[in-house]
């Protein structure tokens, strides 16, 4: 998604333990993960921004996460299978040399279609689900689940691209011009 906004950058994956604490409340949690995160890989690029961000599904209060196999998939998508739920996704704009650090949450209500456990076994056998918070990725065949998305699309695919170059532009990290973002100085 960023690549579409004209941007260049490099992924570093942050290696951290991502189970929540005890009673966390979800939008803490990934706020909380998108923030240890980012500061995990400003220790190797301390005059570098560093954007992180953790993405979670939220039903009636619960945090559901990445399935650990695929009939926990299933499960989950039977859950959420004719209801609303929630995609949270935290992130943090991070610069060490900068002793800059913001982090936000961004909420998207989405609502599932009805569908039975037939459907949700195709779509775990997809491989689309074992990744993705939840066990669905709306970008992709998870897409037909959903009926409907009230708030940003780009929040339930894991990066809320609206607040972020928002944010990059009034620290006038990018600026916008035309179609493109680019690079508002070396840096």
């Amino acid at each position: 998604m960023l690549t579409e906004l004209g941007l260049h950058f490099r992924i570093c994956p942050a290696s951290l333990d991502e189970r929540p604490k005890e009673g966390e409340d979800p939008g803490d949690y990934v706020c909380r993960i998108a923030e240890e995160k980012a500061r995990m890989v400003g220790v190797n690029f301390a005059s570098e921004w560093i954007l992180a961000a953790d993405t979670t599904v939220v039903l009636d209060s619960e945090a559901l996460g990445k399935p650990r196999d695929s009939e926990e998939a299933v499960t989950m998508l039977c859950r959420l299978a004719g209801r609303e739920h929630f995609v949270l996704t935290g992130f943090t704009l991070y610069c060490r040399r900068e002793s800059f650090c913001h982090v936000d949450c961004v909420a998207t209500r989405v609502r599932f279609a009805p569908f039975g456990r037939q459907l949700a076994r195709a779509y775990v056998r997809t491989g689309e689900s074992l990744d993705k918070a939840g066990g669905y990725g709306i970008q992709g065949k998870g897409g037909m689940l959903v009926a409907a998305i009230d708030g940003s699309y780009s929040n339930v695919v894991g990066l809320p691209l609206a607040e972020i170059s928002d944010l990059l532009t009034e620290l006038g990290i990018i600026e916008i011009r035309s179609s493109r973002c680019k690079p508002a100085h070396n840096g």
